[in-house]
């Protein structure tokens, strides 16, 4: 049984959308700010948090970040009223797997969060892809560690989002707008160029294993594989 951490100010959305989710044998904790959410997370104890934007104490966005940074791997949906493009990119770039706008059909509601556990690697057991193996190299997801023989090389978060992405599909295509989409928040030129930057970076950090590579296959996306 999956755990959910709902952040909801809404006394009436909340109470629905716990007693729905809880009847899809999900169990649910509900909090109705932004601190209080805060204060209810633990690393482990959650698989994955709907967030609310707008709330007093702490906005979603703000609460989006210090989840984050005490789990680096916990999913995020943003559940919200704020529709606007800009605010949806505000999510993206805040490490938001899933952006929402309210109102909210309770069904697609299962159905994506169902889809953003998948992608993941979190199920009903409530465990988690704690570590990958890239060839030679152990990659940690939770301290953002690549290590190879006694050597360490700590990840940025973007650093280590992309890695990730890539290996929650290893030997398989990932889309370029994907990645941009769900690293940067948005698909343009200069997310772009900073996405070769970083595939670049990522490529040096796992030179040093000749059958490690990450393969651009014509521009429409990037794949890890072994040899």
């Amino acid at each position: 049984m999956s755990s959910i951490l709902l952040v909801e100010d809404d006394n009436s959305l909340g109470y629905i959308l716990k007693e729905y989710l809880q009847m899809h044998d999900f169990e649910v904790e509900w909090t109705k700010d932004g601190e209080e959410g805060l204060q209810a997370f633990q690393p482990g104890k959650f698989d994955i948090c709907i967030l609310d934007v707008m709330m007093p104490k702490m906005d979603g966005f703000a609460l989006a970040d210090k989840l984050k940074a005490l789990d680096a791997t916990i999913p995020l949906i943003f559940l919200t009223a704020k529709s606007m493009k800009i605010d949806k990119m505000k999510g993206f770039k805040a490490g938001a797997d899933d952006y929402i706008v309210k109102p909210v059909d309770e069904e697609e509601l299962i159905m994506r969060i169902q889809a953003v556990l998948r992608r993941s690697g979190k199920g009903s057991s409530g465990t988690t892809t704690d570590s990958y193996q890239i060839g030679s190299y152990t990659y940690h997801l939770k301290n953002r560690q690549l290590l190879r023989n006694g050597e360490t090389i700590h990840l940025t978060k973007k650093e280590a989002r992309v890695l990730q992405l890539l290996c929650e599909s290893m030997g398989e295509l990932v889309e370029s707008d994907k990645i941009l989409r769900e690293v940067w928040g948005e698909n343009t030129y200069f997310t772009r160029r900073s996405m070769d930057v970083y595939i670049s970076k990522l490529r040096k950090y796992l030179s040093t294993d000749d059958t490690v590579k990450i393969q651009n296959m014509h521009g429409s996306g990037y794949i890890l594989e072994e040899e």
